[in-house]
């Protein structure tokens, strides 16, 4: 696809701020050249799986833009903010980052891209789509990043900064799990439904709640960040004193 027209299409997802207390973001933000051909050869492999296994119902290439790439990189820049006249955030470059549920990589492949500087591991549990994954980071050569072919329950032991979530199948169910992945003070954001808002919210009370963002040029997509709180420090004892 003409990257070109990947910019033009991008173009509302990039622009305006975040207006939430997950982080603050520039104004306006834009992808370098390489950023934006890198894309385009995604889109190149992803139509080219998607004719042998169904990666995304969507077949259209601009809607595959919008609605994958505009939505996920929508996040990128609530999540990780480029300071101007910096090519990243040194906040990022330590970060761990899981996508659980990765399926064709959104929204983690294109936070990789906003935010090359992160640690990125993608879990899925479908073999094929791992390969496919695979596939794509090889094709773009992306690096630090590990993808977890196996269920996110088997990885409780690693702890990442941010987790992220998005069109995965038993929403509630998984939530909790995804919570165990949380480093104290780590962020779940999730890329759901505003029907879904309520849901997640009754399935993590005990998670600092954000402002719900709308996702430009969606009617009722958004995106929302639940920090986990750091536990809370024992109260001191005084032996002998009553």
């Amino acid at each position: 696809m003409d990257p070109s027209r990947i910019a033009e299409l991008l173009t509302p997802f990039l622009k305006g701020d975040c207006h939430s207390e997950a982080q603050g973001a520039e104004e306006s933000a834009g992808l370098s050249s390489a950023q934006l051909q890198g894309i385009s050869t995604y889109i190149d492999i992803l139509q080219r799986w998607n004719a042998r296994v169904n990666l995304t119902a969507i077949r259209n290439e601009e809607e595959i833009v919008t609605r994958h790439f505009g939505e996920s990189l929508f996040a990128a820049r609530c999540l990780f903010p480029v300071p101007s006249g910096h090519s990243a955030s040194s906040a990022v470059n330590a970060l761990e980052v899981a996508d659980l549920g990765s399926g064709a990589g959104f929204p983690g492949i294109p936070m990789k891209i906003w935010a090359p500087e992160i640690s990125l591991t993608l879990i899925e549990s479908n073999h094929k789509k791992a390969t496919f994954l695979r596939e794509i980071a090889r094709a773009l050569t992306l690096t630090n990043i590990n993808i977890q072919n196996q269920r996110a329950e088997s990885l409780t032991s690693t702890l990442f900064d941010v987790v992220t979530l998005r069109a995965v199948e038993q929403f509630a169910t998984i939530l909790p799990t995804a919570l165990s992945l949380l480093a104290p003070n780590g962020r779940l954001a999730l890329l759901i439904g505003e029907a879904q808002l309520s849901v997640a919210r009754s399935t993590l009370p005990d998670v600092a709640w954000m402002k719900p963002i709308l996702i430009p040029t969606a009617r009722s997509r958004i995106l929302v960040v639940a920090r986990r709180k750091l536990p809370s420090a024992p109260k001191a004892t005084y032996a002998g004193i009553k």
